[in-house]
């Protein structure tokens, strides 16, 4: 079983590979929380794996409150657990705060992995995505890595820790992390340009919490965003932004032919 979050398509693309190589089910964080689906048992030998994006040098919010409330019948706190998390550049303590999260279950990771992929984030004023080349060049790497990866899982392979941390991952995830987590992951400043926007309600259905209505867009404040930018990421206009920052950046979203 899988449990995945993604935005721009990063960690959906890599949840993916994974369900299809081992043959277990997949399942999406935010359809879980719509459906108020918490409870699961695991069959004998299924394996337990978290894939998400690294948002702030953490566990998104989403992943972290899915997992407070999930419940695992059929375990004996011998289960094969892993967890993969995709990044920019680093993960910082991401993999740490994952596990104290699911140490409350009864949970403890045996593989902790991390894969290196294209930059989404984009309303920090050092934040840009990558230029085009680089964006092949990781994905490309990402494609190649894959297949190791499927094999830790597939193999059941334990105590593996192939993570890029950083130079100073205390300082990302404890200290700037925790300010992000905190104080950035919000709607507030997305803003649409009505002359630009062609109404064609794509935003509202990438939303991975359904925080979007109408055409134009309105974002309903309402606590669930996440900052995943999926809507700014996937506007065909360009019309949306987060503040004044990102009109002159560019978009990405992971694109399976890539």
């Amino acid at each position: 079983m899988i449990f995945y979050f993604s935005g721009t398509g990063n960690t959906r693309w890599v949840a993916q590979q994974i369900a299809e190589a081992i043959g277990e089910e997949l399942v999406f964080i935010p359809d879980a929380i719509r459906q108020g689906r918490y409870e699961y048992t695991l069959k004998d030998r299924e394996r337990i794996g978290f894939c998400f994006p690294t948002h702030g040098w953490q566990p998104p919010r989403i992943v972290r409150e899915f997992i407070r409330h999930l419940q695992m019948a059929n375990t004996t706190g011998q289960e094969y657990c892993w967890a993969l998390t995709t990044c920019g550049d680093n993960m910082g303590k991401a993999m740490t705060i994952l596990d104290k999260e699911l140490a409350a279950k009864g949970l403890k990771t045996v593989a902790q992995l991390a894969l290196i992929m294209p930059e989404s984030y984009v309303c920090l004023p050092f934040m840009y995505t990558d230029p085009p080349e680089k964006e092949k060049q990781k994905i490309n790497t990402a494609r190649d890595r894959m297949s190791h990866i499927i094999s830790i899982i597939s193999e059941r392979k334990r105590d593996v820790a192939e993570l890029v941390k950083g130079a100073t991952p205390n300082l990302y995830s404890y200290v700037i992390g925790s300010y992000f987590n905190k104080r950035m992951v919000t709607d507030k400043k997305f803003m649409v340009d009505e002359g630009v926007c062609i109404r064609c309600g794509r935003c509202g259905k990438v939303c991975p919490v359904d925080n979007i209505e109408g055409t134009p867009p309105v974002w309903l404040h309402n606590g669930r965003c996440t900052s995943c930018l999926a809507c700014y990421h996937y506007c065909p206009v360009h019309a949306i932004n987060y503040g004044e920052r990102t009109r002159k950046r560019k978009q990405y979203f992971f694109k399976s032919e890539k």
